[in-house]
């Protein structure tokens, strides 16, 4: 079980850096494809950080997964806005899939068990 917890994490970190390129293939679709090509993804980048990573600063059990149906939603819209539109359905499902399985208390329970580095 240990292992398939570990895989399913890694998903999810997949998932997050899919959801980044989706809202970066939204920003090149656009006509200001200049500036939205690396805002758009360095905006979902901030706001993971800042609400949605596990060491979030303003992150409450109420705030993280609502921006992360906000992130994960906005890039599967920007994919289905770019033209993308089985790749948008797929991100949408893929996230919801794997995010589904990391809420099971085994593998939510091997996250916040994680060794952290020793701090020199």
């Amino acid at each position: 079980m240990v292992a398939l917890g570990w895989l399913v994490l890694g998903l999810v970190f997949v998932d997050e850096v899919l959801a980044l390129v989706g809202l970066g293939v939204y920003g090149w679709s656009t006509s200001a494809r200049w500036l939205l090509v690396w805002l758009l993804p360095l905006l979902g980048m901030l706001a993971w950080f800042l609400f949605a990573s596990p060491k979030a600063r303003f992150g409450s059990p109420v705030v993280r997964p609502v921006v992360k149906v906000l992130v994960f939603g906005l890039a599967s819209w920007g994919l289905w806005a770019a033209g993308h539109h089985s790749l948008a359905v797929a991100l949408l499902v893929f996230s919801v899939v794997v995010n589904g399985l990391a809420q099971l208390p085994p593998i939510r329970d091997l996250a916040s068990e994680a060794p952290r580095p020793a701090a020199r």
